[in-house]
C-alpha cells in the first residue's frame, strides 16, 4: 500500500510545489496555500470511496464485503486499508473508476477552472483527476486488459488497446491545463 500512496502523492507533491513556487512569486497570501494542500489531499482519497461503495453497495455478498463491514464496525481501518490492498485489482465494476464518469469529472473541472476561484476546491478536482490518470497509467504500463475491463466496465464496446495511449494522452493534457489555470488563478 506504501507504493500505492507514493504512486498518487508524489504527482501531488510535485503540483503544489510547483504551484507554491509561482504563488510565492506572485506574493499570495499563506491561507491559499493550506486551502490549496487541503483540497489536493482530500481529493486523492476521494476516489477510493469507489471501493466502499462497491463493497457494502455494489456487491455486499462477496466474501470480501463481508470482512470490510466487519472492519469497518470495528473501527479497523487499519484492516480495512489492507483489505483493499489486497482486493483493489478485483473491484472491476466500480462507479467513479469509469469512463463516463472521468468525461463527467473533466467537464465539472473545466467549468470549475474556469469559472471559479476557488483553491481547495480546484486542489480537489485535480487530484480527483490525477487520482484515475494515475490509476490508468499503472494498469497501461502492467496491464492493458485489466485497464479496458474497469475503464471501460458494463460497457459492449471498448478502446481497442491500440488507442488507449491517445486516450491516456487526451486526459493527461487535461490535467496539465488545469495544473496552468491553477497556477494562474492567483497570480
Amino acid at each position: 500500500m506504501k507504493s500505492e500512496i507514493k504512486r498518487h502523492f508524489l504527482p501531488l507533491l510535485g503540483i503544489f510545489t510547483l504551484t507554491s513556487l509561482f504563488w510565492v512569486f506572485g506574493k499570495v497570501s499563506w491561507f491559499h496555500f493550506v486551502f490549496l494542500f487541503f483540497g489536493l489531499a482530500f481529493g486523492s482519497f476521494f476516489l477510493d470511496l469507489d471501493h466502499l461503495i462497491y463493497w457494502f453497495y455494489l456487491r455486499p455478498n462477496l466474501d470480501e464485503s463481508r470482512q470490510a463491514k466487519i472492519l469497518w464496525n470495528s473501527r479497523d481501518f487499519k484492516g480495512l486499508i489492507k483489505l483493499l490492498e489486497l482486493t483493489h485489482k478485483q473491484h472491476i465494476s466500480l462507479i467513479f473508476h469509469h469512463y463516463f464518469a472521468q468525461i463527467i469529472l473533466v467537464l465539472i473541472s473545466l467549468f470549475v477552472f474556469t469559472s471559479s476561484n476557488n483553491e481547495f476546491t480546484q486542489g480537489f478536482l485535480i487530484a480527483m483527476n490525477l487520482h484515475l490518470l494515475v490509476d490508468e497509467f499503472e494498469d497501461y504500463q502492467h496491464n492493458k486488459h485489466h485497464l479496458q475491463d474497469w475503464l471501460f466496465a458494463r460497457e459492449n464496446r471498448q478502446i481497442p488497446q491500440k488507442y488507449l495511449r491517445y486516450y491516456l494522452g487526451l486526459f493527461f493534457l487535461t490535467t496539465l491545463l488545469f495544473t496552468f489555470l491553477l497556477i494562474r488563478s492567483k497570480i
